[in-house]
């Protein structure tokens, strides 16, 4: 190979700024808008040398999305527009539309109307218990009997009988010692099986769970609600209605083809075989819709019938919330229906005097619960049917039932309501309506002289857990404060907390909403006390969650009251002391991200000594989590930059000497991080800092610790638990290395560019992947370094740091010594290229050699006669097996030709007449 010899162009980079500018147009503002949407026939038929028609031009440009979201074309009108389209044979479009349908004619119960959904969580929380659960899940098999097309009716009837008789047969198994919250996540689990169940066919074993799950309800101490998915069924028969045309809105029975009835009439056929009184109705129940396609009066009969049904069920708690999902579902599909709410709700009140039969009396001493508490686990459902009865109907008819029943005995059945409950319920109704400003003072005094004399903890935190709401809504913080002394007066003793924290949860997420000045929040005496008894690791993590997501919120400006500070670091070290061996990485997320939130926020003005103080108290608490170490190295960064723009000049010793420790800071902390790209990335950034504050050992140090650091870098890394290959990070990091050193001088007791070749000597050694050019592309990319070395005057600088322009003013043997590395590298990319030329490497020895030409064309001076004729070869051989892209190729010449018509770049017109484009073919 004849030696290359490497000559960089001069450059005037101002002159070349000046060329790229944009030119300036005059426009006429009066009809422009920068979103504005013109025809795009004109714009297309106005293009120059266009000969094709406006329908084919119009069908073969593709339109700009933001212009079709203005002409209306957007995402949401088109699946508007899809349900006024005619019917299509696509089964799964159709039921889109139909579901649609389905949506706004069941929305004949307004938004007035407080859903169930709604009320669930708040009934899940009110509702707790520490008692162990048991359920039994179906394990029923997957095998499916195969039939013959030509089966008798009467065989599939009975094969299907017989698997849901299998349900009956042991094909369960029960879990025990669940705990509430493990409990409604089986139940989930049940309701995924479901779908999935539907999803592939499976009718009968859909059906099998959801009878499994009616059968959970007939617990008395398990009688939670719980919601079915319904319309699966009723989605199925109506798209078997749609052959030849749609059902209409206002259907009829009359309107439904008989395939469709047939399979609805199965069904029920199904549910009529279920042999318990309590899964067959609420399936029955769920299934309610249904019966708009067998008969025009067949919902109002059957809920006639099912609410007859329910008078059958012994234990009056499991009916009760049999008779709240009846109203429900009667809501949901025939809101109009009155007479069933009213039916359900008198046969309610009938059943009370149940309550104190024989029957539930045991029950309720086998499971040690007293009346009182019983009766709490009825309100839920009684408030949901009142809210059904009462829902647009008359005042008068509101009335009727309340006035048609007081002839009802229940004098013999008379039940005292202990003073908690009957508080409890006053401080409910008391958090939707206030009272009168002038009554709220004494209502909260007697109110307490009340709640205070409750004996019981578990009783007293149920009640006092609904007053916090009231006290905080009307008073001080002084109230509050007295409120939260007696809280922890009443549950600290003999541990009473352990049994109460949903609760005392439940007074904190009360509390924040209204005092969003912490100032004030953390100045209540007993606000932190009350923290401390929240001991459960899991408990306290979550509330100082709740604590820090609310400041974080509503924290409008920095902070450096050392109440708040102090308080606030007592929290975050909380959240941080849970991080252990086995916290999930999202969990460690979560909490960086609130703890840094709190970093954030905290400011000390340019008092900067107090802050780089906070910081390194900050680095002590929190040294587990590496992104909050990294955000504070990010903070100390910006800090020392700060710090030189505040002083400007001013008490320069000191200003140094701040810079020189926040130095040290990121010096000592950035080894202590895990991630090597963090490491790397951080020293090239705390050098560029500590070279903009003029602090040149400094930078020094970090710029050599990040070449000593790169042979560390593994082949591959972990991204988001997958493993990557780590190369394009460390092309990435070096590019950037690249770019910095520019501007950093040389050691004067060190040798000529001695970072440059401390960089490449790593990058030579350094074991790279097999069949990778990741190290030829590093020597390509110094090449544009070197060159930019070399100019009389520096593309950037940094103010009062003397760069290699100043320190060699352009010396020769400065750029002797530019000029040999540069043909040292080229040297190495050329012996790399003729190593590809086998078929496996031509189209990376195309791509590499393009590259380098490029780089000859941007930063070399082809008046070189070799270097001239380097470039050509290097553009031959890029286009020489046709794996050169075309445009790109067109678009260089034309840059070259464009290059050559200037005064100092005219030699590049007899080059542009050697470089040719050749075809794939």
């Amino acid at each position: 190979m004849a030696s290359v010899q490497w000559h960089s162009r001069a450059r005037k980079y101002e002159a070349e700024v000046q060329m790229c500018r944009l030119e300036v147009s005059a426009v006429d503002f009066s009809d422009y808008h920068p979103l504005k949407v013109t025809d795009s026939k004109a714009r297309r038929g106005g293009r120059k040398g266009s000969t094709s028609s406006s329908s084919s031009s119009s069908s073969s440009v593709v339109l700009d999305p933001l212009s079709s979201m203005l002409d209306g074309s957007d995402p949401l009108s088109l699946f508007a527009a899809v349900s006024q389209t005619p019917y299509c044979m696509s089964v799964n479009t159709h039921q889109t539309d139909l579901r649609m349908k389905h949506l706004e004619k069941e929305e004949e119960v307004g938004s007035d109307f407080e859903p169930w959904s709604s009320k669930r969580g708040e009934i899940l929380s009110r509702f707790t218990t520490t008692e162990k659960l048991s359920i039994n899940l179906f394990m029923g098999s997957d095998k499916s009997k195969a039939s013959s097309p030509s089966s008798a009716v009467s065989e599939k009837v009975r094969t299907r009988l017989e698997e849901l008789d299998d349900l009956e047969e042991g094909s369960q198994r029960e879990l025990l010692n669940l705990s509430q919250q493990d409990y409604v996540n089986r139940i989930e689990e049940l309701n995924q099986s479901l779908k999935e169940a539907w999803g592939s066919d499976q009718k009968v074993k859909a059906l099998k769970i959801v009878i499994q799950c009616s059968k959970l309800l007939s617990d008395t101490y398990k009688a939670s609600p719980f919601t079915f998915v319904s319309g699966l069924v009723y989605d199925r028969i109506w798209s078997m209605c749609a052959d030849p045309h749609p059902l209409p809105e206002s259907f009829s029975a009359d309107d439904v083809n008989d395939t469709a009835k047939e399979t609805c009439l199965n069904w029920f056929f199904k549910i009529a075989s279920i042999r318990e009184l309590v899964p067959r109705l609420y399936v029955e129940a769920a299934l309610l819709k249904c019966n708009r396609f067998l008969t025009k009066s067949g919902i109002q009969e059957t809920l006639q019938r099912l609410t007859a049904m329910i008078r059958g069920i012994g234990d009056p708690l499991v009916a009760v919330y049999a008779r709240a999902y009846l109203c429900r579902v009667g809501m949901e599909v025939a809101p109009h229906l009155k007479d069933s709410l009213n039916k359900n709700f008198f046969d309610l009140l009938a059943t009370f005097r149940q309550i104190h039969g024989e029957s539930v009396q045991n029950q309720l001493a086998q499971q040690r619960v007293e009346i009182p508490i019983y009766l709490t686990l009825y309100s839920p459902a009684i408030h949901w049917i009142l809210q059904c009865v009462a829902y647009r109907a008359p005042e008068v008819h509101t009335y009727t039932p309340l006035r048609g029943n007081s002839d009802m005995e229940y004098s013999n059945h008379r039940i005292t309501q202990p003073s908690h409950l009957l508080f409890a319920s006053l401080g409910r109704s008391l958090s939707c309506a206030d009272p009168p400003e002038s009554e709220r003072l004494s209502i909260l005094n007697e109110a307490w002289k009340v709640i205070t004399k409750v004996r019981s903890p578990r009783d007293y935190i149920n009640c006092a857990e609904i007053w916090v709401e009231f006290t905080c809504r009307h008073f001080t913080k002084r109230e509050v404060n007295t409120v939260l002394a007696d809280i922890i007066k009443h549950m600290t003793p003999d541990r009473a907390f352990e049994d109460a924290y949903p609760q005392l949860q439940s007074v904190i997420k009360k509390i924040l909403p209204h005092f969003h000045d912490f100032s004030v929040l953390f100045s209540m005496e007993k606000f932190l006390p009350f923290l401390d008894m929240f001991q459960k690791d899991s408990v306290r993590v979550e509330v100082c969650k709740s604590i820090m997501e609310v400041f974080i919120k509503h924290q409008q400006e920095a902070t450096r009251d050392p109440v708040i500070l102090n308080a606030l670091l007592h929290i975050c070290k909380t959240m941080h002391d849970s991080v252990n061996a086995l916290t999930l990485d999202d969990e460690k997320r979560s909490l960086s991200l609130l703890i840094n939130g709190f970093i954030r926020m905290v400011s000390f003005g340019r008092d900067f000594e107090q802050q780089l103080s906070f910081c390194v108290e900050a680095r002590a608490t929190f040294c587990n989590l590496e992104p909050v170490i990294i955000h504070l190295i990010h903070t100390v960064n910006q800090l020392a930059m700060e710090t030189r723009c505040v002083m400007k000049g001013n008490h320069s010793r000191k200003t140094a000497a701040f810079v020189r420790a926040c130095a040290a800071y990121s010096f000592i902390t950035i080894p202590s991080l895990t991630s090597i790209f963090n490491r790397l990335n951080l020293y090239l950034l705390s050098g560029e800092v500590a070279l903009a504050n003029q602090c040149l050992s400094q930078a020094d140090a970090f710029l050599k610790a990040a070449v000593s650091l790169l042979p560390e870098v593994p082949r591959t890394i972990s991204i988001e638990g997958k493993q990557r290959s780590s190369e394009p990070f460390l092309l990435d990091f070096i590019n950037n290395f690249l770019s910095t050193l520019l501007v950093v001088p040389d050691h004067p007791e060190q040798g000529v560019l001695y970072l440059v070749r401390g960089l490449l000597n790593m990058v030579q050694d350094y074991t790279w992947e097999d069949n990778s050019d990741a190290k030829i592309r590093v020597y390509i990319s110094a090449l544009p370094l070197l060159a930019a070395m070399s100019q009389e005057s520096y593309l950037y600088t940094i103010p009062k740091v003397d760069s290699n322009e100043t320190l060699y003013g352009g010396d020769p043997k400065f750029i002797a010594e530019i000029n040999k590395l540069c043909e040292t590298l080229i040297g190495q990319v050329l012996d790399h290229l003729k190593g590809l030329g086998r078929d496996e490497g031509v189209c990376r020895q195309g791509s590499l050699a393009f590259s380098l030409f490029g780089c000859l064309l941007a930063h070399g001076d082809l008046r070189n006669n070799k270097l001239n004729q380097l470039a050509v070869n290097l553009w031959n051989l890029s286009h020489k097996h046709g794996f050169c892209d075309t445009r790109t190729s067109v678009r260089t010449l034309e840059y070259i030709k464009h290059q050559a018509q200037l005064a100092d770049l005219s030699h590049l017109s007899d080059m542009t007449a050697r470089l040719s484009l050749q075809s794939r073919t």
